[in-house]
């Protein structure tokens, strides 16, 4: 969602219409949320995640160094187990949960686990804020939001502060989580 949003801020031309699905904004307070404070949430799965990346005040850029830096390959193994068994418990609380199938395979694993640290330890290379800053030029572009108001990656409120920002989009929060659901899907792709 993030690099769909600035690709349409930088290329509005380019862009005809947009359907965002659990909305993004790649701020460091989102990403500090997401992979530090909804610990909260998840006291044991927390802390087997912060001392897989040893406990580091910026666990992005130490989870990033195990992944992608000079590591042993079983260190670099275990930091994307602990990795996606975070990204997983961030879900649970979703109804019809089950882990994540795709995280049982060593090779998804670890090419989704390095993606995203690096990814996010970089702030997606984005200014802090500048999705919305920049939402104004996406003005034209019809557009629907659709996010879960119990997304607890992604809380509902990135969602709202978009729509507020992008002149036109129409907002849709159902009663899901991040990965959605029959309410979702519906609103996705109505009969």
């Amino acid at each position: 969602m993030t690099l769909g949003v600035a690709y349409a801020e930088r290329f509005p031309e380019r862009v005809s219409e947009m359907v965002l699905v659990s909305c993004t904004l790649t701020r460091r307070s989102d990403v500090h949320w997401l992979y530090h404070s909804s610990g909260r949430f998840f006291p044991s799965e927390w802390e087997r995640y912060a001392a897989g990346g040893g406990n580091a005040a910026d666990l992005m850029a130490a989870y990033d160094r195990l992944l992608n830096g000079e590591t042993p390959a079983e260190v670099r193994a275990r930091a994307a187990q602990d990795w996606c068994g975070w990204e997983d418990a961030v879900v649970s609380f979703e109804e019809g949960w089950r882990p994540n199938e795709r995280f049982c395979d060593p090779r998804f694993r670890m090419t989704f686990a390095r993606l995203c640290a690096h990814y996010f330890s970089h702030a997606a290379w984005l200014d802090d804020g500048q999705l919305l800053r920049d939402a104004g030029r996406l003005a034209g572009i019809p557009g629907v939001l659709i996010h879960g108001r119990f997304d607890i990656q992604g809380p509902p409120d990135m969602a709202w502060l978009l729509h507020r920002a992008w002149p036109g989009p129409e907002l849709r929060l159902v009663r899901t989580g991040h990965q959605g659901g029959d309410e979702m899907t519906e609103v996705m792709m109505p009969r």
